[in-house]
């Protein structure tokens, strides 16, 4: 079993920085013998959640358009750990932030689906006021 639990969410001014963490535990991500990708979706009231950004076991990033450039995912392997570090937020993206995570492979860009990931966060909301 595996588990992510987020944290750092909060309130900023447009144009701030926040950065968000998600710990991975149980055996499937720390018996060490279990690679896998840790990824990082959003939601907006009255909208559906959102691709952000995953670091694949791969060693690869990906990020969507509207973050590029803003937003940059790492990851602590020793620590089962990955990071969203979000600068010059903007108000739209004012969402609940969610943690994932999958020992699957990707194909075809498959990393964007929510269905990929077994494991998920409860969320942590994130506030950009204008």
């Amino acid at each position: 079993q595996g588990y992510v639990e987020e944290s750092g969410g909060g309130l900023v001014q447009a144009g701030g920085s926040l950065r968000l963490s998600c710990a991975a535990s149980g055996r499937t991500y720390t018996s060490g013998y279990t690679s896998y990708s840790m990824a990082w979706f959003r939601q907006a009231p009255g909208k559906e959640r959102e691709f952000v950004a995953v670091f694949s076991w791969t060693g690869r990033t990906y990020y969507t358009d509207s973050v590029k450039g803003r937003f940059t995912i790492s990851r602590d392997h020793a620590r089962n750990t990955v990071y969203l570090q979000m600068n010059s937020l903007e108000p739209e993206d004012t969402a609940v932030y969610y943690c994932a995570a999958t020992a699957r492979a990707f194909s075809n860009g498959s990393y964007t689906r929510a269905q990929e990931y077994d494991s998920w966060g409860r969320g942590t909301q994130v506030t950009v006021s204008s």
